[in-house]
């Protein structure tokens, strides 16, 4: 690949790696500890993901647990759970957190796949304006050190990783709203 393009493939995968872990913190019903990904826990004064200050466990269905490796954790970690929006009030018996999922209602469900086409759609405008910017990248080259071809070359390539990418995203947002519709 043409190093000019490079970079901006770079960025069309970084907004759509960015896509696919927006998508793995939305609870679909089913536990996921991705869910726990965003959020933090106050460790020695150090904001730390809660996967690293405890084991996360899945021990079914629509549980995940949380086994703190200090029991003095266990409130800053139900703290953080409380005051984010993950809309889950956990269990804490002394030695482990249980989060358990309800299971998702008719409207719940049609209200999620909204909020993932949402981000799906905000997810194609990146692509967009990074194939914008590419393409006025390449115009101004062509005033100075490339021939009027290669520029028109340049951004039917960038036009191909754009359509790539709006693809790729389609088939992800489509899948996860499979996904939040599958009871």
């Amino acid at each position: 690949m043409d190093a000019r393009l490079q970079q901006y493939d770079d960025k069309m995968k970084k907004a759509f790696e960015y896509l696919e872990a927006d998508y793995a913190a939305i609870r679909a019903g089913r536990a996921n500890p991705h869910v726990l990904d965003k959020l933090r826990v106050d460790y020695y004064g150090t904001p730390t993901p809660i996967q690293q200050v405890g084991n996360v466990t899945i021990p079914e269905a629509r549980i995940i647990q949380i086994a703190p490796w200090e029991k003095s954790l266990l409130k800053e970690i139900e703290k953080a759970i409380l005051t984010s929006d993950l809309g889950i009030n956990p269990s804490n018996d002394g030695s482990v957190i249980r989060l358990v999922f309800p299971e998702l209602n008719e409207e719940r469900r049609k209200d999620l796949v909204k909020e993932v086409k949402k981000k799906g759609e905000d997810g194609k405008v990146a692509i967009r304006n990074i194939r914008r910017d590419g393409n006025d990248a390449f115009k101004k080259l062509g005033k100075t050190e490339v021939s009027e071809d290669e520029i028109k070359m340049l951004e039917d390539q960038l036009q191909k990783l754009t359509d790539k990418y709006i693809k790729d995203i389609d088939a992800l947002m489509d899948a996860k709203s499979k996904e939040i519709m599958t009871v």
